[in-house]
């Protein structure tokens, strides 16, 4: 398979009367991991679902390497998916799982034990499924989706169930297989995760695409960094900075200040005698971002 990554133009899926994906256009490149991102109901398991030839779009291509998941000649070398916590018989041990696996897709059998270190589940390869936590399912999941050595992988909350060293564990590693080539999805409600972990995000919302691009970027397009300032003469400074700054003021008294930086704001309060308390450079994230882009769009029904 040519790796051009994962190509998803105008897809559909409409349900009755409901939509749950609306024309969603975006890619996701080989070398680099996508963030797809969209609060509950946004339509991003639906998305992975018809990606991976679950469900039928109504509309619209989903493509991996330029082809349908369902055209693919050998998928699961091609790509690899968990799209929730692993499944497998309560009795049997996660070794045994794993090599049933590769059994099923003609693969050698010692590659069970390759991607259980991998995931870091060899001390408990010889357990039972059914007393796993659900974080070691998790690592069994994205162990079984490895088996093949795919070029392309699809993971939705793939961190559900990790405690922080495990969220770490997965940063590294997805990071490490994009860095070797590999196009790496990953749907996530953990935004702050996927600030540090991904390239590129792509956020929805009520099945519509809101923002795509590398995440520097996407945070930038909601405005550059502005000044949190403390004083005790607020209206002083506030007047003595002038109308082409723009100031708010919290609830607590703090100034938010747009269009004046740390040293011109020192010298404003110099002139009209207003000490300052704190003076910190306060920058947009990704989920303040986020939240501004996906407002009143959540499906809580």
């Amino acid at each position: 398979m040519a790796d051009d990554g994962i190509r998803v133009n105008g897809l559909t899926k409409v349900y009755k009367t409901v939509r749950a994906v609306d024309g969603l256009s975006f890619e996701a490149r080989p070398g680099r991991v996508t963030g797809f991102l969209g609060p509950n109901g946004a339509g991003k398991t639906t998305t992975l679902r018809m990606l991976l030839n679950l469900v039928r779009p109504t509309a619209g291509t989903a493509t991996i390497g330029g082809q349908r998941y369902a055209d693919l000649s050998d998928p699961i070398r091609q790509v690899g998916a968990i799209l929730e916590a692993s499944g497998a018989h309560r009795g049997r041990s996660g070794r045994n799982h794993l090599r049933m696996l590769c059994d099923a897709a003609g693969l050698p059998i010692s590659r069970a034990d390759d991607v259980l270190a991998l995931v870091g589940l060899t001390p408990a390869a010889g357990r039972k499924f059914k007393g796993y936590s659900l974080g070691m399912r998790q690592r069994l999941g994205i162990a079984a989706a490895l088996l093949g050595d795919p070029e392309v992988l699809i993971l939705d909350e793939p961190a559900n169930g990790l405690d922080p060293e495990g969220i770490r564990w997965m940063r590294d590693l997805l990071k490490s297989l994009a860095d070797q080539g590999r196009t790496v999805l990953v749907s996530s409600h953990l935004l702050s995760e996927m600030e540090i972990l991904a390239d590129d995000v792509v956020i929805i919302a009520a099945g519509k695409l809101v923002r795509q691009g590398p995440v520097s970027e996407v945070i930038d397009s909601a405005g550059g960094a502005q000044m949190l300032v403390r004083t005790p003469k607020p209206e002083a400074l506030i007047a003595e900075l002038g109308a082409t700054v723009k100031v708010t003021e919290s609830a607590d008294g703090a100034l938010h200040v747009v269009g004046a930086d740390g040293p011109a704001i020192g010298a404003a309060a110099m002139r009209v005698g207003a000490e300052i308390h704190e003076l910190t450079v306060e920058r947009p994230d990704l989920e303040n971002v986020f939240l501004q882009l996906t407002a009143g769009k959540a499906d809580i029904r």
